[in-house]
């Protein structure tokens, strides 16, 4: 299983926008951008928000996987 951090780096360059982008529709600074990159889990608000800024649910993802895991 990928870390969520990864996915959500993987979404943003499939998009073609800029760290600096993402960082202004979250409101932050673009190293807390990095930081999320980093990380194996998140705080549910926070890929809430992520997954309407970039159109795309990150909730469906992390589920295919465990349905890939344990079927």
């Amino acid at each position: 299983m990928k870390p969520i951090g990864e996915l959500i780096k993987e979404e943003l360059d499939r998009q073609e926008r800029s760290v600096s982008w993402l960082a202004r529709k979250l409101a932050c600074d673009r190293s807390n951008v990095y930081r999320i990159f980093q990380k194996d889990s998140i705080d549910t608000s926070v890929l809430k928000r992520v997954s309407i800024i970039l159109n795309h649910d990150f909730f469906v993802d992390l589920s295919d996987e465990l349905k890939e895991k344990y079927s």
